[in-house]
């Protein structure tokens, strides 16, 4: 079961995340319409979670190999120079996301320590940029795992 979930995390959080989105805009389109005003922390919550659902698709499709790639010369290459692409490729990949994590965790931190706030609902910033180191990680992981069943299956 566990294995199951956490195969499946990011499908079921990022399902979660976009019904909850569909829910609050389209109570802002009806409290608009019919009310006359807008409600505020719609566009906080949905712009913030729309940053949550792009590092939960770009997991995805690092974990299913579907990102974007571009291999007009990849395809020309023997197979020792597609091997040290994909490694170098693969290498690079996990010092952006590291990278990415690291200063995501500073930037957090950094907004606990000045205990800044949002501006519509004033709860803390972090809650929403939280989601920058724990998705670079997860994506951290996807790679890794991606990789490795590549290098084991010798597909490059």
């Amino acid at each position: 079961m566990a294995k199951k979930i956490f195969d499946n995390f990011e499908e079921i959080l990022g399902s979660v995340i976009l019904m909850v989105m569909a829910v609050i805009t389209f109570a802002n389109v009806i409290t608009r319409y019919f009310v006359m005003r807008a409600l505020a922390f719609t566009e906080e919550i949905t712009i913030n979670f729309f940053v949550w659902l792009v590092m939960l698709g770009t997991a995805i499709a690092f974990k299913k190999g579907a990102n974007l790639s571009m291999t007009l010369f990849y395809d020309f290459l023997p197979k020792k120079g597609r091997k040290i692409c994909f490694i170098l490729g693969t290498v690079l990949s996990l010092i952006f996301f590291g990278l990415l994590a690291w200063l995501g965790y500073i930037e957090v931190m950094d907004e606990i320590d000045l205990n800044v706030t949002t501006e519509s609902l004033d709860i803390p910033v972090y809650y929403y940029t939280i989601a920058l180191p724990v998705f670079s990680v997860l994506i951290f992981v996807r790679i890794a795992q991606a990789a490795l069943a590549t290098i084991r299956r010798n597909e490059y």
